[in-house]
């Protein structure tokens, strides 16, 4: 086991099933709060869709979605853009951590851009998935709470 509320790596995906509050932070930038699903494609397979509202310092609001496929392996998963093929964002491998939750990390090069990707899986069954993204065109982070709903 690597975390009493997470179970085994192989076992983490399957608890991710159902809805989940979110609540992100994109620094410098604005805020967004909205809704993600997480279901079932097949036994190792997740479909992730998130629906939000976006609200920028400036005060301007967007309805926003995103959607991605996660897909188990050994020792993590991968996380897919949902497009027709797949196409890789970053694998997560891994790891029970001192605070007795799970964490991993990931990367990503989006043209001259830099993704540095972090999963926290807390001990209160909650997760805060954070992304630093540094280059030429891209500079900020994001952070997102989850919460089950």
């Amino acid at each position: 086991m690597i975390g009493d509320q997470w179970g085994k790596t192989s076992e983490l995906l399957g608890k991710l099933v159902g809805n989940w509050s979110i609540d992100r932070v994109i620094d410098g930038q604005g805020t967004l709060r909205g809704l993600a699903t997480f279901s079932r494609l097949d036994e190792d397979s997740l479909a992730y869709r998130e629906q939000g509202n976006l609200r920028l310092l400036n005060d301007t609001e967007l309805q926003t979605e995103r959607e991605y496929i996660f897909k188990k392996r050994d020792g993590g998963f991968d996380v897919f853009f949902k497009e027709n093929p797949p196409r890789l964002f970053h694998e997560i491998v891994l790891s029970p951590n001192v605070a007795g939750g799970v964490t991993g990390d990931g990367r990503h090069l989006c043209n001259f851009d830099y993704y540095r990707s972090s999963y926290s899986f807390l001990p209160d069954g909650s997760i805060v998935i954070r992304h630093v993204v540094s280059g030429p065109r891209k500079d900020y982070k994001i952070t997102t709470a989850y919460s089950r709903v």
